[in-house]
């Protein structure tokens, strides 16, 4: 038996594993060579944003991952991709500047995102006060009541984060393959033999939460294991 629940635990973290490893090894492999474009990934942003009447999005450089912030309607571009030249760069910035888009007309998943995420944050917070007041409470009442406040600070900690990403799916691959995909196309920014292999980039993009929702999985079956005992 030990054996068995050994392999099953290896299997479920190569699972989680896999999807973050093929994503970072996909982006690093097509950012040689650097120069590969005339234009970097931020410009192409730039480009791309103007285009489309966005001109009051900004393009920034990040070191907190390339993303698009809905709230200060900025496209961040990771270090690497803002001063690029790679096909990585050009791509990814595509994918980005297909999240603005989305944002720009109204894209109800994104709209639905985004709401969850601040109640993801508030719960988080919430979730983190009644940990930290469940033991105490324990000691003065006496009381299995804390145990059901772990309970919930758990699943408001952990239950919405998961939701979250899975929410993100369906987004992440509209900015990819409705969105940049068609703009790189239209635009004929790449080189033809380039298209197959920005698919598996754009592919990356969209998968990258695949892994943190995995992982939000795991973290709530760990928590309720650990609630178990």
């Amino acid at each position: 038996m030990p054996v068995i629940l050994i392999l099953l635990s290896l299997v479920l973290i190569t699972a989680v594993w896999l999807p973050g490893w093929w994503v970072r090894r996909t982006m690093a492999h097509y950012s040689q060579p650097a120069d590969r474009y005339f234009g970097s990934g931020a410009m192409l942003a730039r480009h791309l944003l103007d285009k489309r009447g966005l001109d009051d999005v900004k393009v920034e450089e990040t070191d907190a991952g390339d993303h698009y912030d809905p709230r200060s309607r900025t496209v961040r571009l990771s270090t690497g991709n803002f001063n690029s030249h790679s096909l990585t760069a050009i791509t990814v910035a595509a994918h980005e500047v297909g999240h603005a888009i989305q944002h720009a007309e109204g894209y109800t998943p994104l709209r639905v995102r985004e709401q969850l995420v601040g109640l993801a944050i508030a719960s988080q917070r919430l979730g983190a006060l009644v940990m930290i007041a469940a033991p105490a409470i324990a000691l003065i009442a006496r009381h299995p009541a804390p145990g059901l406040l772990l309970v919930l600070a758990g699943l408001l900690s952990l239950g919405l984060a998961t939701v979250v990403h899975l929410v993100t799916l369906p987004t992440e691959f509209d900015a990819s393959f409705r969105r940049a995909l068609p703009m790189l196309q239209e635009g004929g920014y790449l080189h033809s033999s380039d298209y197959p292999h920005a698919r598996r980039i754009l592919k990356a993009a969209a998968l990258t939460y695949v892994a943190q929702s995995l992982m939000s999985l795991l973290n709530i079956a760990a928590w309720l294991r650990l609630l178990r005992r």
